[in-house]
């Protein structure tokens, strides 16, 4: 549990991602290694399949649900369900042993998504919850238009790499590198990213 964050009356408050792939049928399963990627991350309940091309996730750590996110949306064929609610305590091991409102949410907004924006819906009831969801759709927006060139530029910056450093790496000048960091929409995406853990972290604090 987050510092400051307390239960709520019938559980605990926390962010449920329901994630199910797209045209599974035409494509090779990327569950399992998406799964792979996503073991590090500090889930209450860890990701894990749920029933053939979907799986679960618990967080109620602000700071893990933009890196995953991220992740999806880069990878670009998820249809993404993120729920706002309570997970019922005592917790289970498992995410699909868990119950709560946050999972009615989660289940709600991947249903939906394939008439969305980049397939991705937040649901629950509260105002965040649609705050959150505007934000991730302009959010991937910036990522939708990044280039390979523009995530080679925003990968060795996310490291600590200075522009100066990463042309160095790259082989290509500073200038060219802020070129490339403009049209990738570094700032832009950088803000959106701070913005998403914020909005969950108000909700994970507060329900608010």
């Amino acid at each position: 549990m987050i510092e400051g964050m307390s239960p709520g009356p019938d559980g605990q408050r926390c962010v449920v991602l329901t994630v199910d792939q797209r045209d599974s049928r035409r494509r090779p399963d990327a569950v399992g290694p998406v799964l792979e990627r996503l073991a590090t991350v500090p889930a209450l309940l860890g990701f894990q399949r749920t029933a053939g091309d979907e799986f679960q996730g618990v967080l109620d750590d602000a700071a893990a649900l933009p890196p995953v996110l991220e992740l999806l949306l880069r990878e670009g064929h998820w249809h993404v369900g993120l729920g706002l609610g309570l997970v019922e305590t005592p917790l289970p091991t498992e995410a699909r042993e868990a119950r709560g409102s946050a999972f009615v949410a989660a289940r709600e907004a991947v249903s939906s998504t394939r008439t969305a924006p980049w397939q991705l819906r937040v649901a629950g009831e509260t105002p965040t919850a649609r705050h959150l969801e505007s934000v991730c759709w302009l959010w991937a927006a910036v990522l939708g238009r990044r280039t390979a060139k523009g995530w080679e530029v925003a990968d060795l910056v996310d490291e600590g790499l200075s522009y100066e450093a990463t042309g160095r790496r790259l082989g290509i000048t500073q200038s060219a590198v802020s070129q490339r960091a403009a049209a990738a929409g570094l700032v832009e995406a950088r803000r959106a990213r701070e913005l998403v853990a914020v909005l969950a972290g108000q909700w994970l604090r507060t329900g608010g």
